[in-house]
Parts: C-alpha cells; sequence; structure tokens
C-alpha cells in the first residue's frame, strides 16, 4: 500500500466536477446513485445538535484524508463523515499496512499520510465542494447543512498541545478566512459561489 498521497487543489478539483457533471456523473459515480435527501427525507436525524440528512456515515481511515473521497462518500449517502485522526508527528516512516488481522487485530495506529497542515486544507476543499454541490442540485435546507464533519485528534496530550495540532484545531474552529480565500480562488470557474 502506498504511503504517497497526491493531493488535488481546490480549483483543478472544482473543474474536474464541473466536466464530468456534464455526463451526469462525478467521479464516476452516476446521477442515479446520488442521494438526495428530499426523496429519503424520513431517515434523518439528529447529532450534536445538528440536523444529518441521513445516519450513515464513512469510517475514519487513510481515505478520509483526501477531499475527493470526503466529497464521494457525501454524494453517496454519508452524512456522518469521520476524518481521519490528525496528530503531532506527522513526519512517521510507518509500514503499510498498518494494520494486521491474520490472527489478532494489531493496529499500528500513529500513522499519517499528510501533514496537518494539508489535512485541514484537505477537509476545507471538501467542506466547500460539498455546499458547492448542494447548490447546484438545489439540496437546500432550513435545517443546515445536513452533515457533519467529525474530528479526531491523536494520540496523547502532549502532542495535542503541539503548535502543529493547535494551528489545526484554530483552523477548524474557525476557517472563515480561508473560506473566503478559496472563494475567491474558485470564482472565476464558479461564479454563483456568491450564492453558496
Amino acid at each position: 500500500m502506498s504511503d504517497h498521497f497526491s493531493r488535488i487543489a481546490l480549483v483543478r478539483l472544482l473543474q474536474w466536477i464541473l466536466k464530468e457533471i456534464q455526463t451526469k456523473s462525478v467521479f464516476g459515480i452516476h446521477k442515479d446513485l446520488f442521494f438526495d435527501p428530499f426523496l429519503v427525507n424520513k431517515i434523518g436525524m439528529t447529532r450534536y445538535g445538528q440536523h444529518l440528512e441521513s445516519p450513515i456515515g464513512v469510517a475514519a481511515g487513510p481515505h478520509t484524508q483526501m477531499a475527493q473521497n470526503i466529497v464521494t462518500a457525501w454524494l453517496t449517502g454519508s452524512r456522518y463523515i469521520e476524518l481521519k485522526t490528525i496528530q503531532t508527528l506527522d513526519e512517521l516512516t510507518i509500514s503499510k499496512p498498518c494494520i494486521d488481522m491474520e490472527d489478532e487485530g494489531y493496529n499500528c495506529e500513529w500513522s499519517q499520510e499528510l501533514k496537518c497542515e494539508d489535512s485541514f486544507d484537505e477537509y476545507l476543499n471538501a467542506w466547500i465542494v460539498i455546499h458547492i454541490l448542494r447548490h447546484m442540485f438545489g439540496w437546500h435546507n432550513e435545517k443546515g447543512s445536513g452533515f457533519i464533519f467529525n474530528m479526531s485528534i491523536g494520540y496523547d496530550l502532549q502532542g495535542i498541545r503541539k503548535p502543529n495540532v493547535q494551528q489545526f484545531l484554530k483552523h477548524m474552529r474557525d476557517a472563515s478566512a480561508f473560506i473566503e480565500a478559496k472563494r475567491r480562488e474558485i470564482a472565476p470557474i464558479y461564479p454563483a459561489i456568491d450564492e453558496v
């Protein structure tokens, strides 16, 4: 298993989506497989005081570090999205796979494929793309966005107090400046961003 993830810039990711959506698919998933919250609105629930359009979610793992994977999970019905755990030791070399299930299950949890700031950027890109897709599909809901990003920080208090983790937490609490910068960045290819 590769431990190198190639990130896709938000503009490029959005260009890919806008081009592919013309063929009625996103990331190879046909629109008939998209979860439409208005067609299946009886399964919603409330979690942490927020409305979820579906109780279905995607479990944290390497796949939930990348924006396109998070968006894919959301398109197919995941509304409770567990983001990959971040930690201060974001440059360790860990043999992969880090889960061995041949006899007893053994999980070497200290793996992280992206640096903390890159994880934040991927999560933010996914958040923005999901809001754009909600806008494009007309999936507006007075109850809110209908999904939750559940973040996880590890693995000890000493690590959580490190500057890179504290910066990650600060940005996750208030990403408004980053959101505004990304809105300006994508406005030329998605002018309707002002309505999102």
